[in-house]
């Protein structure tokens, strides 16, 4: 028997597999950058730094609402962790 011939892929499926890696790396991206705004307020608040925890926390909450926006996360996922955040750094104001 004589093997089978490969399918032919389109210019089409070649296009929107390119795209698709380029668009993999810049989620990862960003994605990455929103973990690394998220230890630094962690961070802030270890050392009870509370002006550096509210700048650090301003700095997330804008980076995690423009991956929200354009869809690099779900809007639920957006707002637990801008809460989740909010609470850490409120835990350092005083009672």
């Amino acid at each position: 028997m004589p093997a089978k011939a490969r399918p032919k892929k389109s210019k089409s499926v070649l296009k929107r597999t390119r795209q698709a890696k380029v668009k993999t790396l810049k989620n990862q991206s960003v994605k990455n950058k929103l973990k690394t705004l998220a230890k630094k307020v962690e961070g802030e608040v270890l050392n009870k730094n509370l002006e550096g925890a509210k700048t650090a926390l301003n700095s997330a909450i804008r980076a995690i609402d423009k991956a929200k926006i354009k869809r690099i996360i779900p809007r639920n996922t957006a707002a637990r962790k801008v809460s989740r955040l909010s609470r850490l750094v409120n835990s350092l104001l005083p009672a």
